[in-house]
């Protein structure tokens, strides 16, 4: 990515923010893997049935999706240092009542809570990065996006170790504290110049737009590549440490260590996918790669759960490389800054839409036949369902040009 204002040092006037941004990111994710890992704990102590745990897995994408759509409007209404405060004090408050969670409803609704916080956060974090960063755009989006990865795979590492010599609530409401240290930077700064001539605006796509967008097919294969990623990382979130340790024999330790790995699999995605689809035009090879491994996971996790479990795991992992790729290719589809934004928006929200009955459905599976054949095979048809989208978006063409070749000139 090539910027036109003047580059300065990172760290030059603006410390908060880099600090702001970085805790924002680790807060957005954390919350997402620290719960399936102590399952067990908690049911030990509270009745949690299957269906809500689907439902707990459920409640991430549902959240974006919607949050996703209603945040332009908060910002309008509060401005977006202060919405970023609110969108990080709602996810702190809702990590510390899933902590004190009393019941299976409790637990639901405080889950709910951090999610439709962090859903406001998926849309704020790029404006903050425009906003403070204008000159290094590309490197503070890399670096965001790895501290997310990042914060997804350290939680299951701490999971089960934390609860078992504290409990599960302690294991649960201590990522409130790092949601909390990210808002002291935005207070700050929302204390010190709550409006800066200097900074730059962000502008917003159109509602005409966005309506063009639902008509044109390369929308809907972005927004489900969008969506397979997310489907995967989320019944994976949900259930996969379940899963491993009813077809794998292995211990909940040992499930929530096999869920990191399913985790870190997306750093060097978020490192690397980009680069490839940028320098060397590598979709149809990514999206290969990222069916194949997805299909040879699932595969894996069916016929041989305790033979190799690592490695099934790594593979299955490999799959949600379509959210880098989906993220780059919304930049590269496009022509214009306004249908940038529209792209986005429209491959988010409907993406997580799309992905958010998966985890529910497995849950349902699960419990109504008392194994995991029926979801691993519901898995492997998410996975199929990214190769027809993955040879449209390998087609070098815009969205505008795609309008234009559809329904006349996109002006």
């Amino acid at each position: 990515m090539t910027d036109s204002a003047p580059t300065r040092p990172v760290w030059q006037g603006r410390t908060l923010a880099l600090l702001g941004i970085v805790l924002f990111a680790f807060s957005l994710r954390s919350a997402v893997a620290s719960l399936s890992p102590v399952v067990d704990h908690i049911q030990a102590d509270i009745p949690v049935p299957a269906w809500v745990i689907g439902l707990i897995g459920t409640a991430p994408p549902v959240c974006f999706a919607l949050f996703g759509i209603l945040t332009p409007q908060f910002e309008r209404r509060w401005g977006l240092e202060r919405t970023s405060v609110i969108s990080l004090a709602i996810v702190t408050a809702g990590l510390v009542a899933r902590g004190l969670a009393g019941d299976a409803t409790s637990l639901v609704l405080s889950t709910a809570l951090i999610f439709a916080g962090a859903g406001m956060g998926n849309i704020l974090l790029p404006p903050l990065v425009k906003k403070y960063f204008p000159d290094r755009i590309g490197l503070m989006t890399t670096l965001y996006s790895t501290t997310m990865a990042f914060s997804t795979f350290l939680p299951p590492l701490f999971a089960v170790p934390v609860a078992d010599a504290a409990g599960w609530r302690l294991s649960l409401g201590m990522w409130a504290v790092f949601a909390f240290l990210a808002t002291i930077p935005w207070i700050t700064l929302l204390v010190r110049h709550r409006s800066d001539p200097h900074l730059a605006d962000i502008e917003e796509a159109s509602p005409g737009v966005l309506g063009r967008l639902w008509r044109l097919p390369l929308a809907w294969a972005l927004a489900i590549t969008f969506a397979t990623s997310s489907a995967i990382a989320y019944t994976s979130f949900a259930w996969l440490p379940s899963l491993l340790v009813d077809t794998a024999g292995v211990t909940p330790a040992e499930a929530g260590a096999l869920l990191s790995l399913f985790a870190i699999m997306g750093l060097p995605a978020s490192l690397v996918v980009p680069v490839l689809v940028v320098r060397y035009r590598s979709v149809p090879a990514l999206f290969t790669v990222a069916v194949l491994a997805g299909f040879a996971g699932v595969a894996g996790l069916l016929f041989a759960p305790s033979t190799a479990t690592w490695l099934w795991v790594a593979l299955i992992g490999t799959t949600p490389l379509f959210f880098p790729l989906a993220l780059v290719m919304i930049s590269l589809r496009t022509r214009t800054h306004e249908a940038t934004v529209a792209l986005s928006g429209f491959v988010q929200s409907v993406g997580y839409a799309l992905a958010a009955g998966i985890p529910f459905a497995v849950g349902i599976l699960h419990e109504a036949t008392d194994a995991w054949t029926g979801p691993l095979i519901l898995l492997a048809v998410v996975v199929a369902v990214a190769i027809p989208a993955g040879i449209s978006v390998a087609r070098p063409r815009t969205i505008e040009d795609e309008w234009e070749r559809r329904h006349g000139a996109w002006e």
